[in-house]
């Protein structure tokens, strides 16, 4: 096998290659994750953080709704190889949370932000150097693209915020799309707002706090909690 960080263009299968695509966010995510290493704490930290969140979330939540079903289907150790990996997205999920309620330039957010760019390289290695190049030995690239088509699609419209008691599986994480895209990227545009228009941060802070208790009640709602296994597993 070889990783797709040695694969060109035309060996991942073209720009609607769903491993062109990941590779292309892998990369991104990157540069984000080396500004973040020099972000200062504080509303600089909190900018670079954001960056990733809008990434990494939508990202995941496409994979396994899309890719790792797939994978499960046509490896002999798909189940392993795909577990592995939801465990390295829970942990992100579980990491994201704790920050909200560490200080920043405290000493135990540092070791938690150290520990979170840690898995997320950990989650790009597992995934490029060996998962995604299994998959694709097992499937062709007409299948590639179309995975890449369906994954893209998803992506766009994914939520955009940690949901570590959402299930990583069908059908609780499919089941949970349609909710938490709506409330997530509702809270996404009203904190924008805040930040350009400062005389309605009050208002907008009280509005998304609504819709963040609203998005609490929906998660520990039992149909979306379905599938999950019980190593990633979060009451």
């Amino acid at each position: 096998m070889t990783s797709l960080a040695d694969q060109d263009l035309d060996s991942l299968g073209g720009p609607l290659s769903i491993l062109t695509r990941q590779k292309r966010d892998h990369e991104r995510l990157d540069r984000l994750l080396h500004r973040l290493d020099r972000s200062a704490p504080g509303v600089e930290e909190q900018t670079t953080l954001q960056a990733i969140a809008r990434l990494v979330f939508p990202h995941a939540f496409a994979e396994e709704s899309v890719l790792w079903p797939e994978a499960r289907r046509v490896l002999p150790d798909g189940e392993a190889l795909t577990l592995q990996v939801e465990q390295e997205h829970q942990e992100v999920n579980e990491l994201w949370i704790s920050l909200e309620d560490l200080p920043s330039g405290s000493p135990e957010r540092a070791e938690a932000l150290a520990r979170l760019t840690t898995v997320l390289r950990e989650d790009v290695r597992d995934e490029e150097d060996e998962l995604l190049p299994r998959l694709q030995e097992a499937v062709g690239v007409r299948r590639l693209r179309l995975l890449g088509v369906a994954w893209e699609a998803v992506r766009r419209t994914a939520p955009t915020r940690p949901h570590p008691v959402v299930s990583r599986r069908p059908p609780g994480n499919a089941l949970a799309a349609l909710p938490l895209t709506v409330l997530d990227r509702s809270r996404d545009v009203l904190e924008s707002g805040a930040r350009r228009f400062p005389h309605l941060h009050v208002q907008a802070s009280r509005a998304s706090d609504g819709l963040a208790a609203v998005t609490g009640r929906v998660e520990h709602a039992g149909l979306l909690r379905r599938g999950e296994d019980p190593s990633t597993h979060r009451d």
